[in-house]
């Protein structure tokens, strides 16, 4: 999908997913003290304002300027302010090292992955960490939504590789539980990475 399917996919009043943060994102970033943050493929902002309240300054990057305009609103009505980007995660950069770079559910094909994770590393501050969310390429068949090719899903051993520079703190395949319309609920997989550079 391009910008503009994304346009379109985000051009709904509610929000696509949620407007709450990730879980995994929560779980993981809650310990850390605040500082700069770079929220690549942000979407309509919900880890990229979760964030700012809790006193980050954060950059939102997504090349959907419909989810840019949807985060800002998002900002608004949570009263903090986010600068939101849009611009292509291949080759948009940070002025300057941040304390933290979020990848959550940015799904590319693999060269442009592992580019992407690897340009992202190199943004990381000494003592500042990176977090990757993604669907792992064993959810397409042994789990619940995400996209349904493997091509543009995340490789844990792969993912370890392209943030070898950094020091790993995290890094499974984590089980998510999804709820589902009837009431019941599914298990998805996810590759869950958090690591830092020292």
């Amino acid at each position: 999908m391009d910008a503009h399917d994304w346009d379109q996919r985000y051009a709904t009043r509610d929000y696509v997913w949620t407007d709450s943060v990730n879980g995994f994102v929560e779980q993981h970033l809650s310990p850390l003290p605040a500082g700069t943050a770079v929220d690549l493929g942000g979407g309509e902002g919900r880890n990229a304002v979760w964030l700012a309240r809790r006193g980050w300054t954060v950059t939102a990057v997504d090349f959907s300027a419909v989810a840019a305009d949807k985060g800002r609103r998002l900002a608004e009505d949570h009263g903090v302010d986010v600068d939101f980007v849009t611009a292509d995660a291949l080759v948009w950069e940070p002025v300057t090292p941040v304390d933290l770079v979020v990848l959550s559910y940015l799904q590319l094909p693999g060269p442009q992955r592992r580019k992407v994770l690897q340009r992202a590393a190199s943004w990381v501050a000494p003592g500042g960490s990176l977090l990757v969310v993604a669907h792992d390429a064993a959810n397409v068949e042994h789990g619940h939504g995400g996209p349904p090719s493997a091509e543009v899903c995340y490789d844990l051993d792969e993912t370890l590789a392209a943030l070898s520079p950094l020091t790993i703190d995290v890094g499974e395949v984590a089980r998510r539980t999804v709820p589902l319309d009837d009431g019941t609920s599914a298990t998805a997989l996810d590759t869950v990475v958090l690591a830092h550079r020292g």
